[in-house]
């Protein structure tokens, strides 16, 4: 087992996890990765359930960490687009691992509930639909 000490973290997934992790920053990706720019308004419609403070604060920490691009335009009635950066892109293969599993696995009962759920095991080979 490798140990990596670098600054305030101690683990590369702890740092992924920093930067990616969040209930919204991955579904902005995927969208900003498979659909293209977005205004605003287009990803608060995609994300219905985020509140504009929640949405905004996501797009800038995302931003901040150049994962994705923000262009404004400065026109009246103001408009400001974003896209993924190519930083951004690498996730690509991580956010793809991640629709896959939500894919397989989306039918689940919501936790908490007391049905059984048979699971693959861990043997298995991954099946895509």
């Amino acid at each position: 087992m490798m140990i990596f000490t670098t600054g305030k973290y101690s683990c590369p997934v702890e740092f992924t996890q920093k930067v990616v992790g969040g209930k919204w920053k991955p579904v902005i990706l995927w969208h900003l990765a498979t659909d293209g720019v977005k205004r605003y308004g287009e990803l608060k419609k995609l994300l219905v359930k985020v509140s504009h403070k929640m949405l905004s604060q996501q797009l800038k920490e995302l931003e901040l960490d150049n994962l994705i691009h923000r262009e404004e335009f400065h026109q009246i009635p103001p408009k400001v687009e974003y896209s993924i950066t190519e930083k951004g892109r690498t996730l690509l293969p991580i956010l793809k691992l991640m629709h896959h599993w939500g894919l397989a696995n989306m039918e689940l009962p919501p936790a908490g509930q007391n049905e059984e759920i048979s699971m693959p095991s861990p043997n298995q080979p991954f099946k895509q639909r």
